[in-house]
This record gives structure tokens, sequence and C-alpha cells, in this order.
């Protein structure tokens, strides 16, 4: 219930901040893709064996999907992205990779010239783990290699990094984002075996995005 609150006061904050900055005289719409590469991992309660250090529990892979900006205010615009994401673990010689599809919803703030520009992308995601390709193992006791039981996700997002908009190439974005889920891979009521286990990433992705400007009649 806490995090719900917290998500939704920075909602609010969100809201609040846009509306307060002036309107822009053209508003500005992006649509392009993005890829990239993440660092993921998951914490777990009680700890698991062999995920310490923590860089021994990293999982390497790659990121891509599609995003839309819009910016209608001075400093300030949204940000609505639909990402492939994979995320998981490592411990020893084994490694676990479960498949999400995501959709963040992100206040994008910016700063700089026309043409660089400093940025910062924040806010709530939701998504669901549309491949895991571990079976369920024999016995009663849970255990981290088993299939999830939680397939749908929920989390907070944030990034910065710089924007760089061309005359005739479009719009490119490079971002460092880290991503929090609230939501555990497996079930967590007082009789289950993990009370947390949740994924994190970080991720390193460069978007190209070409803007859509409304026409304007000839006099």
């Amino acid at each position: 219930m806490k995090r719900i609150l917290v998500i939704l006061f920075l909602v609010i904050c969100a809201t609040t901040i846009a509306t307060a900055q002036p309107r822009l005289r053209q508003p500005e719409y992006y649509l392009g893709v993005r890829g990239g590469a993440v660092a993921s991992t998951t914490t777990f309660l009680p700890t698991v064996e062999n995920m310490t250090p923590f860089l021994k529990s990293v999982l390497v892979s790659g990121t891509g999907g599609l995003v839309f900006q819009f910016n209608g205010q001075k400093y300030c615009g949204l940000q609505v992205e639909a990402n492939y994401l994979p995320k998981g673990w490592k411990e020893g010689n084994y490694t676990r990779t479960l498949h999400y599809v995501e959709f963040p919803m992100m206040m994008h703030l910016y700063f700089g010239s026309p043409s660089w520009r400093f940025i910062v992308n924040a806010g709530p995601m939701i998504g669901a783990c549309v491949y895991d390709d571990t079976k369920q193992a024999e016995g009663n006791e849970m255990t981290q290699r088993d299939k999830i039981t939680n397939i749908f996700d929920w989390g907070i997002v944030g990034g910065i990094g710089v924007n760089f908009r061309s005359k005739n190439a479009g719009a490119y974005q490079f971002e460092i984002r880290y991503n929090y889920s609230f939501g555990n891979l497996y079930s967590d009521r007082a009789t289950d075996y993990f009370s947390k286990s949740n994924t994190m990433a970080l991720s390193a992705t460069l978007a190209w995005m070409w803007e859509f400007k409304k026409k304007t009649d000839k006099k």
C-alpha cells in the first residue's frame, strides 16, 4: 500500500510540475525506436547462495522498443514507451532470464539549446513476463529456480541523458536508466518461502526519433 501511495504522489507531483510550465508555441511530437544493453539482477529474502557479492549475480543482455515523446510545455513533456526488457540473475553457473514487455509512462524534463538538451525521465511502469521456459520443480518447497508465480510487474523507472536534434535526420537520445520492480516474482504470503523477490535493472540505450510537425496554413 505504501508503494502505491508513493507512485501516486510522484504522478501528482509530475502533473503539477508539467501544468505549471509555460506552453510551447509549437508543441513537439516524436515517434521512434530505442535499443541498447541492460544489466539486471534480483534480490531474494531469504538470500540465495552464490549470488554474493552483488556483481556476481548480474545478468547482461539486450533491450529495445518503441518510444513516443510529446513536449507541450517549456522544459517539460511526456514520454511513453513499449519495451522488451529481459531481466533475471546469475548464481554460479546457473543463469535465469525472464522476458518482459513493459510500458513506462514518464515525465520528460529537458534543458538546454534547441539542438542539445540535457534530459531527465521518471515515472511508473507496468509490465508482464511473456516468456518463462522454466518448468515447475517437483516437491512442495519453492526455490528460485521454479517457474515464477506472478507474471505481472509494476514499479518505477528513472533516467538521465542527452538529446540531440538534427535538422534532417531526426532526434537522437542517449539515456542511462534505472528500473526497479515492486512486484515479487514469487508469492510472498506468510506461508511462502520467499518474502521478497524483486528485479532491478540498469540500462544504457540510444533512441532514434522522428518529429511530426503540425501543418500550418500558408498565407
